[in-house]
């Protein structure tokens, strides 16, 4: 049995202090992260073969793309009203649950169950998402940012494994409705892990005299600024997740080259994902680092849509590590800018789900645009002043600033 130097405790449901290993909570973060992309990502090199099938117009595949980022947006806000009436862990649990079953039941022609289901794999996500930034600066307050960038990483290689299996899962299944069901497994295996490996107390309602001071998030421009960069950025992801591939293919690349590029793009997001929190550490400061990250999706963009097509792979590579670090460093100042993991909570709610409500204007965006003949080059401009927006909330959110609860339960933003 582990002391507790090298473990983290919480309360089991009998009252005793169970203890759980770091590396065991590593693992469990890396496994739920893993499921939190293919979802989305795998649905974006199929779209060529779902439009075929299902007879979707360019607005109506758009609105498909666009549903579960908006479904990020607007169930975000309900985790910690759900955390706070089953708890973390069992509110977890549910949204795996539910992923895995909206993961069967959207893989069909019929219209009605790929977008029903598609809502419920936004809301699963959006939930899940919303959880785990408060989960871990509770569980590892001093090392929540460093912790932070391997759950994006594992974040970024679901996203990654989602893009390049989507086309090999569909042919080997030779339905792409199986390919994109088989996804459901790995939300079962990790529900399995999570309720095996971490403890799930029933959560206790303080008496109402003992219950902390209402926060009201929206009146802190702080968390506007965070928010107005998870937004933008995200808006960015979610157009490539959703386009990329659509938008290369445009440009005469294979339906295969397009979706292994996608992969690539996502996979160099891993190296950016685990180094930006340690860059972001090098100084109080984190403006460098989020403008580093992204001048470097802006040139991936520019070389992908409009530069010489020699120069795609180091286009997705660009792009990779740009959008890897951005998200990456846009959760790593939820932890940042919060004082505990409460106000982390609130802010990922806030963030992720008006962020996420934000971005899910982009893909829509894309597919308008294409309903009505736009050019990559429009396109592309369209994509730069996404990029420009970033850039001006990042030079706010970047201050070094933090939401805190003063003696009165007040809350201040201090420097």
């Amino acid at each position: 049995m582990p002391t507790t130097r090298e473990g983290l405790q919480s309360a089991s449901p009998s009252g005793r202090q169970t203890v759980k290993p770091i590396v065991g909570f590593l693992l469990l973060m890396v496994l739920v992260g893993l499921n939190l992309r293919p979802a989305l990502s795998s649905l974006a090199p199929l779209l060529t073969r779902l439009q075929q099938d299902t007879g979707l117009p360019p607005l109506g595949i758009g609105a498909l793309t666009t549903l579960p980022v908006l479904c990020l947006g607007i169930f975000a806000p309900l985790a910690p009203w759900l955390a706070k009436r089953l708890g973390s862990e069992r509110t977890l649990s549910l949204a795996l649950l539910v992923l895995a079953s909206a993961l069967l039941w959207r893989a069909s022609h019929d219209a009605w169950r790929l977008f029903s289901g598609t809502l419920l794999v936004g809301a699963a996500i959006g939930v899940s998402g919303s959880l785990l930034p408060a989960l871990v600066k509770r569980e590892l307050p001093r090392g929540a940012d460093l912790m932070t960038g391997v759950y994006t990483m594992a974040l970024c290689l679901g996203g990654a494994l989602g893009a390049g299996l989507s086309i090999p899962l569909a042919d080997w299944f030779g339905d792409w409705r199986w390919g994109l069901a088989s996804w459901s497994l790995v939300a079962l295996i990790a529900l399995i892990a999570w309720r095996v490996r971490m403890p799930h107390p029933r959560p206790r309602h303080e008496p109402s005299a003992a219950k902390p001071p209402r926060v009201r998030l929206v009146t802190a421009p702080l968390a506007w600024q965070v928010t107005g960069l998870m937004g933008s950025q995200s808006s960015l992801a979610y157009i490539v997740f959703g386009w990329l591939p659509v938008l290369l293919q445009r440009r005469g690349l294979s339906e295969a080259e397009a979706g292994w590029l996608l992969a690539v793009s996502v996979m160099a997001q891993l190296i950016s994902a685990l180094g930006a929190p340690w860059l972001a550490r090098m100084g109080r400061d984190q403006r460098p680092a989020i403008l580093l990250v992204i001048t470097a999706t802006a040139s991936g963009l520019l070389l992908l849509l409009v530069g010489p097509l020699a120069w795609r792979w180091a286009g997705v590579i660009l792009l990779g590590l740009g959008q890897g670090g951005s998200f990456s460093l846009a959760l790593t100042l939820i932890v940042l800018r919060t004082g505990d993991s409460r106000l982390a909570g609130k802010l990922s709610g806030m963030a992720q789900g008006l962020g996420y409500t934000l971005a899910a204007t982009g893909p829509l965006g894309v597919g308008l645009l294409l309903q009505f003949g736009a050019s990559l080059t429009t396109i592309c401009t369209v994509l730069m002043l996404v990029c420009i927006v970033a850039a001006t909330f990042a030079l706010f959110a970047g201050r070094n600033r933090r939401l805190e609860l003063d003696a009165q339960g007040r809350l201040v933003t201090r420097g």
